[in-house]
């Protein structure tokens, strides 16, 4: 037990890093998905 690691900030960084990468996706998802999904409410607004 000469050596004992420091790991407290490495956990945080890896956290804020999974953060990011979700946002990242749920950003592209949204890009991708919400013209199709105002289309849809456009539709169903103009038939009611």
């Amino acid at each position: 037990m000469l050596f004992v690691p420091r790991e407290q900030g490495q956990g945080l960084v890896e956290y804020a890093l999974i953060l990011v990468l979700v946002a990242v996706v749920v950003i592209a998802i949204l890009l991708i998905v919400g013209p199709v999904v105002g289309n849809v409410f456009s539709n169903l607004v103009a038939n009611l």
